[in-house]
C-alpha cells in the first residue's frame, strides 16, 4: 500500500494505493453505495462512510482500479483557516 499527501492552492489532496486485485466494473459504480461489499463479514459502511464525511465537509473522493492490478482512492479535502 502506498500513502501519498499533498497540497495545491485550496485542497489538501491524499492520495492511497494498492496493487491488489482490483475492482471490476460493477464493484466500481458501486464501492460508495451503502451496505454494498464483496466479502462475507463486511457491513458495506465503510468507503460509504468515508465518501458521506469527505463530502460533508466539501471534498471529493475519486477511485481508479484495473482488475489485478489494484486500486486508487484520491481524497481532495478544501484548505480552511489559514
Amino acid at each position: 500500500m502506498t500513502l501519498r499527501s499533498e497540497r495545491d492552492e485550496t485542497h489538501a489532496i491524499i492520495t492511497v494505493s494498492d496493487s491488489g486485485e482490483g475492482m471490476d466494473a460493477l464493484q466500481l459504480d458501486n464501492c460508495f453505495e451503502p451496505f454494498f461489499s464483496t466479502r462475507e463479514t463486511g457491513t458495506g459502511l465503510g468507503l460509504s462512510i468515508c465518501h458521506s464525511l469527505v463530502t460533508r465537509y466539501g471534498g471529493t473522493i475519486e477511485v481508479t482500479s484495473e482488475q489485478g492490478s489494484g486500486t486508487t482512492f484520491v481524497v481532495r479535502l478544501p484548505l480552511t483557516g489559514e
